[in-house]
């Protein structure tokens, strides 16, 4: 006959009471039970933890196997697994590659039609156009575009993205954009004035671009409007306000994005 009962009556159903593992964060609040110290965690090393009383004092503790006590339980205290670090992201939204080197320049090219074009440019995609190999060339406007586009002569490893400013129907820039487009040539580019006006005004602390009557130079009659001695000054304080493509309107961001994939995707090789 085989007993219903234990052998040893007080150890049947005993259980081990588990101890729980805490990981010693700053929202930790503990009590050392020897010494009747609580605080909140403000360090933690490999061996021990720092506790900060409501009255800044500060005692360290050796982290041990249910050595606190926290809400009133028992705990051990455990040095907190390290966070892995976000992906830093460049300035026009991608993921940044760390420690990069300039890839060798691709026989493909971008061209702007300014200086300052080219500074927001570089600004805001530099990043992108290191790891892609791109280079960005002023052009000082397009008048000279199709001759540009002849000396260059564009192919299937030299492709050629252009950024127009004032692209609009019926312009004069829309024109020129497609007399000289095809299979390894891009423009586009964005509907305002001068690359200035792609900045968001809020940005500057501005309410809105000033409107420039026809027949005045427009970057002059902006620094007008708003007070500005000249157009150097101005600009200064249009490139110091852009920190990433947030700053300045879709358009834009949308032109650029579209001629370095066209650049890139379309198969360029190192020269």
């Amino acid at each position: 006959m085989v007993s219903r009962y234990s052998s040893d009556v007080l150890g049947a159903g005993r259980r081990t009471r588990v101890i729980p593992e805490i990981p010693a964060t700053g929202d930790v609040v503990a009590e050392d039970p020897l010494t009747g110290f609580c605080g909140q965690v403000v360090a933690c090393s490999a061996t021990s933890v720092t506790l900060e009383d409501r009255r800044g004092a500060r005692r360290s503790f050796a982290l041990a196997v249910g050595s606190f006590l926290v809400d009133g339980q028992q705990a051990t205290l455990t040095r907190p697994r390290p966070v892995a670090a976000a992906a830093r992201v460049s300035a026009s939204g991608s993921v940044a590659v760390e420690g990069l080197r300039a890839r060798t320049a691709r026989a493909a090219r971008i061209w702007v039609e300014g200086i300052h074009d080219a500074a927001l440019v570089e600004r805001v995609w530099g990043h992108d156009l290191r790891v892609e190999g791109i280079v960005v060339e002023p052009l000082h406007g397009l008048d000279h575009l199709a001759d540009a586009l002849q000396e260059f002569r564009p192919g299937l490893q030299r492709q050629v993205g252009i950024l127009a400013d004032h692209l609009v129907a019926g312009s004069k820039e829309s024109r020129i954009a497609a007399s000289v487009s095809g299979p390894h040539v891009l423009v586009t580019g964005h509907p305002y004035v001068d690359i200035w006006e792609a900045v968001r005004p809020e940005v500057l602390g501005i309410r809105a671009w000033p409107e420039v009557p026809r027949g005045i130079d427009w970057k002059t009659g902006v620094c007008a409007a708003l007070g500005v001695s000249d157009p150097a000054t101005m600009w200064n304080r249009v490139n110091g306000a852009v920190r990433s493509y947030k700053d300045l309107q879709t358009p834009l961001v949308t032109a650029v994005e579209m001629l370095i994939d066209f650049v890139t995707i379309g198969g360029a090789e190192p020269h």
